[in-house]
């Protein structure tokens, strides 16, 4: 008799999907940084530990760790999200059953929706780490990101407003 490991995937559920804004107020920090190198490379179970190099803080405190490193796997393709901006859904990769994209382009260019434990992995089914286009100047999705951030802390009256689980106003800079 021959052992086998079997591997139990179990489908993405959730009861809602946050909104584009809700994304934006509710993570910790929002960050553009390129897919560098494994810091440590897959395991049996296929997932590595990715060193990204941030390139730009839109949004929370300046003082984040650089690299970061963030669970996944790296590979040589895109994978763009197939909708229209604002995204409301996560890229074609986070759509088979894990709720989120595990998977990074090498040297890609991600806008990265962080927690306090600066991973994107919080938000099931959300756009929390998409992959940018070729320049990130003209990406809409970033755009549209930098846009929001601008109008969201314009509405508030200050440059301060409450990111989720804060109890303080945080600071973010643009």
């Amino acid at each position: 008799m021959s052992s086998q490991n079997i591997l139990i995937a179990r489908a993405c559920s959730v009861i809602r999907i946050v909104t584009p804004d809700e994304l934006i107020l509710q993570a910790y920090t929002v960050v553009r940084a390129r897919a560098v190198d494994y810091e440590r490379h897959p395991n049996a179970l296929g997932i590595g530990i990715i060193r990204f190099a941030v390139e730009e803080v839109i949004k929370g405190n300046t003082i984040i760790p650089n690299p970061l490193r963030i669970e996944g796997t790296l590979n040589q393709n895109d994978d763009f999200n197939d909708r229209s901006v604002p995204y409301n859904l996560v890229r074609p990769g986070g759509r088979m059953g894990s709720c989120f994209a595990r998977s990074y382009k090498r040297n890609g260019n991600f806008l990265l929706f962080l927690n306090r434990q600066y991973a994107p992995y919080w938000s099931a089914l959300a756009p929390v780490n998409e992959q940018l286009h070729t320049s990130p100047i003209v990406d809409p999705w970033l755009q549209w990101v930098k846009d929001r951030i601008n109008s969201l802390t314009n509405n508030h009256h200050s440059n301060q407003f409450l990111t989720s689980g804060a109890t303080k106003p945080r600071s973010f800079f643009l």
